[in-house]
């Protein structure tokens, strides 16, 4: 399996969900942005955090090489999904449509971010090609030996 792309609650209702802060493409349009740059993509979306930690646990499995991953609000107090994401030894990116350090305050910090590789944020469809494009990096980039993410204590 190739790259896994993983997208939490509410993302389903992208194009009708507050167009000024999350812009007018679809879910689906997201995941023709990333397959512009990783045709062989996987995407996986779902609104409840247990169905997206079992998803990331088959990953361990699955041959998945990298995991791109919008957790939505989940960013912000999962650490089930957080444990899930460290659990798997492959380059992972976080990606969100929003500039979140210019929203509410909550949504400033995200204990999802600590394992990941690559946290992009801000820079609406976009991002999520940087998303792509950073991923493949991640996997090609051999001369900066890729290592697990260790977060601090």
């Amino acid at each position: 399996m190739p790259i896994l792309l993983i997208h939490g609650p509410n993302l389903s209702q992208l194009g009708h969900r507050d167009p000024a802060v999350y812009g007018t493409a679809t879910l689906a349009e997201v995941v023709d942005t990333v397959r512009a740059v990783l045709p062989d993509v996987a995407d996986y979306d779902s609104e409840r955090e247990g169905d997206l930690v079992q998803r990331l646990h088959a990953a361990r499995t699955d041959g998945t090489t990298a995991v791109i991953v919008n957790p939505g609000a989940l960013s912000h107090y999962s650490y089930a999904l957080r444990d899930a994401l460290e659990q798997l030894d492959v380059p992972k990116v976080e990606v969100h449509l929003s500039q979140v350090h210019a929203r509410e305050r909550f949504r400033h910090h995200s204990v999802v971010s600590a394992v990941c590789h690559v946290t992009i944020t801000g820079a609406g469809l976009f991002g999520y090609r940087l998303a792509a494009e950073a991923a493949v990096h991640l996997l090609e980039d051999r001369s900066q030996a890729f290592q697990a993410v260790t977060p601090p204590d």
